[in-house]
């Protein structure tokens, strides 16, 4: 079985089988959730150890520093008894004896050197010396016991989780069931104990990806909409996501990300294009007349995907006869569509003259 997968993806675990000889390969399937069970499993096996291992390091790092202070003290006083051999050794040769002098005297100095570096070691060591405090002992203890958490947390690096799979684990076996949506994992620990799982084989991933369909409004209303109102759009439409999930203002960034389609989090406001509902507040005039003016074929209304808001141009209200219109109308109380009557005579739509003649003299 090989752990397949470039930096920055996800990996997937895949044997090869008879592929290599010209058959097909054996099984493969996604890691990533594969990963966190078999990582709940081995957190199940070891938890309970991680308050021993932390007495057990503070043991060791205590007991290591008082190993080799001992050893180095040890070896300082032999190197001193020996370079105060070396020293008598020299004091007493005969001066005259030149050659047999200055042999002793570099067994002297070599010795007296060695005694220097010994001392520095020590006093190094004893600078260094690990000395818990109460807090520190605590501090220790917690880690063990909230092995679990720090084991999910993104500061413990796949190497360690990977080196701590190796030595708590001999080998991890993996079959399919019959119909091939169940992967079946036999785990056998260190020590001849094995346990038996079974999760749902995660589907590939052109079956969770978005669909073009979702995929295509997303695009067309990045910009100016908002994420969070094409959630809104997208659920009333009934499109779910790859992995069916309701979608959300996160999911439909993670899709425009994935995909490489600017937006924003939020709608950010076009001065050029407004809701009915703001063209009916800026003419002063009820939302219906501009739903009147809109059936009319007079304003144009414009709407990014199926049920996401209607917009207008905000300068088609001041082109022509849409001004018109609506200066008659907040001047006589009636819509007049133009070529419909003429001056003086019955109107052809009447506008609610009363919410209209309440809007003209507020």
């Amino acid at each position: 079985m090989y752990l397949w997968g470039g930096r920055g993806t996800n990996a997937r675990y895949l044997c090869k089988g008879d592929y290599d000889d010209g058959g097909q390969y054996c099984i493969g399937f996604g890691g990533a959730s594969v990963d966190r069970r078999l990582g709940q499993e081995l957190l199940k096996a070891i938890s309970h150890l991680g308050v021993e291992a932390s007495l057990k390091a503070i043991e060791e790092l205590n007991a290591g520093d008082v190993a080799q202070r001992v050893a180095l003290s040890s070896k300082l006083k032999q190197l001193e008894y020996e370079a105060r051999k070396a020293f008598e050794q020299y004091d007493a040769v005969d001066a005259r004896n030149r050659l047999a002098a200055e042999e002793l005297e570099r067994r002297w100095n070599e010795k007296l050197e060695e005694v220097e570096i010994t001392t520095q070691r020590l006093s190094r060591l004893n600078g260094n010396r690990h000395s818990l405090s109460s807090e520190d002992e605590a501090q220790i203890r917690y880690m063990g016991e909230r092995f679990g958490e720090l084991w999910q947390s993104d500061r413990c690096p796949s190497e360690l989780k990977k080196m701590i799979f190796r030595t708590v684990m001999e080998e991890i076996i993996v079959r399919t069931d019959a119909d091939k949506k169940i992967l079946q994992f036999t785990i056998h620990w260190k020590g001849g104990t094995h346990t038996q799982i079974e999760i749902e084989r995660p589907r590939p991933a052109t079956e969770t990806a978005t669909s073009m369909e979702a995929l295509d409004i997303i695009r067309r209303m990045a910009v100016p909409s908002g994420d969070d109102q094409i959630a809104s759009v997208l659920n009333r439409l009934g499109y779910s996501t790859g992995k069916e999930k309701r979608w959300n203002q996160i999911r439909v960034a993670t899709a425009r990300r994935n995909h490489s389609i600017p937006g924003q989090k939020r709608a950010s406001p076009d001065p050029e294009r407004i809701s009915l509902s703001e063209a009916a507040r800026l003419s002063g005039v009820s939302h219906h007349t501009i739903e009147r003016l809109v059936e009319a074929g007079l304003l144009k209304r414009e709407q990014a995907a199926p049920r996401a808001p209607w917009e207008i141009r905000r300068a088609d209200l001041d082109r022509e006869p849409v001004r018109s219109i609506i200066k008659r109308l907040l001047r006589t109380g009636k819509l007049v569509f133009q070529g419909d009557c003429a001056e003086g005579q019955s109107t052809f739509f009447y506008e609610n003259q009363g919410d209209d003649n309440a809007r003209h003299h507020e």
